[in-house]
């Protein structure tokens, strides 16, 4: 027989809900006020896919003109293993460019998005403390960015926005700070993450909601039966004791609002009654199930009441160092499945123009190939932003040149120094989502350090 004491008994709870993960203890929930707290029109929804690995956006979007794919396929080529076909290419013709490019020909249904005016791509992206040209890179003269090309480091930095120094919050963490406001008052998360603790959705001040991407969310073992009720009980009046201990008091406080919070999103991600779970019948990739999850939740956003809402989702294995044409292939099959499936969900619940998803990953790729049909790990690369608000089929900053020890190459293996920081891409998604132009030094420290603060890409409202 196992005596479970106090201690033994909150460890076991706070293990069962570590899909819970808070910052901090907060008040009881109150939802009696929710149904009138949520306005339809003044609801905002950001969704950020971190692609984990290091996505190869030199093969994600690819010049289609002659030219311009032949100086790609001279260092691409076809013994290479990575070559993508040009006669393959989905093509596009972004007007800011006026030439043909084309997407890799495993995402036909962001494409289609993209045909649409839906889908957005900004080029050439990555962690910068300021603007940096190939010469100032090459002679010391501007300040690089913290441990360039380590996975761990340069995921913060695109999750923090911060390329100097530790980061304790992301990005997405101190926009639910500054925006928590128009919530009106409801005390529930605002950013919600279904892959995990992350830097991205770490607030200074508000709680991150760690949602499973599959199965219950709650207690195991306590069913509706005789028993389970009297157990359940018996674990209350545990959580009431002791009190005057502030230790113990707060993680009794923790697992008090974790069960909560259980109850209202549990019954939301696993209802059967959904209007858009059909939609997402067929997929079972994990990106899939986690953007049924956001948009299950999404679906009932006047039972929460939230007027805006950040969630995390996640897809990895972009780390390609060998044989890559068929692992990104894969990967980006399931990304552009998902985002569009995600997408059309949207549109059939009436909130499209009211979501924005949104790409980022550690860094690009190497333009020269690595041994083993793969890439190494470079810097600068292209994200896809999709949503009714996006100012579609286009591409936004500047393109690079294809060319290794070219101008926009920090050697001679095809690493492109970022001509577009993340605080820009981060500034222009953050103001549509509304942080105000006095609120985003808060948000985004280092924007200053770049010429503008908004790159185009979302339709003026």
């Amino acid at each position: 027989m196992i005596i479970l004491n106090r201690r033994g008994f909150l460890k076991r709870g706070c293990d069962a809900l570590a899909m819970a993960a808070f910052a901090r203890s907060l008040g009881m929930l109150n939802f009696a006020t929710t149904a009138s707290a949520q306005s339809g029109s003044d609801y905002k929804a950001l969704v950020c896919i971190f692609m984990f690995g290091g996505n190869d956006a030199n093969n994600m979007i690819i010049p289609h003109e002659q030219a311009e794919y032949d100086a790609y396929a001279a260092v691409r080529t076809t013994a290479s293993g990575i070559n993508i076909a040009r006669d393959t290419l989905l093509q596009i013709r972004p007007p800011s460019l006026n030439r043909q490019l084309g997407f890799h020909p495993s995402m036909p249904h962001l494409h289609r998005l993209w045909n649409r005016g839906n889908v957005a791509i900004v080029s050439n992206v990555g962690t910068l403390v300021e603007p940096m040209t190939r010469a100032q890179y090459l002679a010391n003269t501007a300040i690089k960015p913290a441990s360039l090309f380590s996975h761990s480091d340069q995921q913060n930095q695109w999750q923090a926005s911060l390329s100097e120094g530790l980061p304790g919050t992301g990005w997405g963490g101190r926009m639910a700070d500054v925006t928590w406001p128009q919530n009106g008052g409801v005390n529930f998360p605002m950013v919600l993450s279904v892959a995990g603790n992350n830097l991205f959705a770490t607030s200074a001040a508000h709680e991150m909601l760690n949602v499973p991407s599959t199965g219950t969310f709650g207690l195991r073992g306590f069913s509706s039966s005789a028993a389970n009720t009297a157990r359940f009980n018996a674990m209350q009046t545990l959580l009431s004791q002791d009190a005057d201990k502030t230790l113990v008091a707060r993680s009794a406080g923790t697992i008090d609002q974790a069960i909560d919070y259980s109850t209202v999103i549990d019954p939301i991600v696993n209802s059967t009654s959904s209007t858009i779970e059909k939609m997402f019948a067929k997929q079972s990739a994990s990106l899939s199930r986690q953007l049924l999850r956001v948009a299950k939740i999404i679906e009932r956003r006047e039972t929460l009441g939230l007027k805006r809402q950040i969630f995390f989702c996640s897809i990895g294995g972009f780390d390609t160092h060998n044989g890559q044409a068929t692992a990104q292939a894969s990967l980006l099959q399931q990304l552009s499945l998902g985002m569009k499936t995600f997408y059309d969900a949207t549109e059939k619940l009436g909130v499209a123009s009211r979501v924005t998803t949104f790409t980022l990953s550690d860094f690009g790729r190497t333009l020269q190939p690595a041994a083993g049909a793969g890439t190494d790990h470079a810097w600068g690369s292209h994200q896809i932003v999709m949503g009714g608000a996006v100012r579609g089929g286009d591409v936004y900053g500047a393109w690079p040149t294809l060319a290794l020890g070219g101008p926009d190459d920090s050697g001679s293996e095809g690493r492109w120094i970022p001509t577009t920081a993340v605080d820009q891409y981060a500034a222009t998604i953050a103001q549509w989502y509304g942080v105000s132009t006095s609120d985003l030094p808060t948000v985004l420290p280092n924007l200053n350090r770049f010429a503008s603060s908004d790159l185009g890409f979302f339709v003026v409202e």
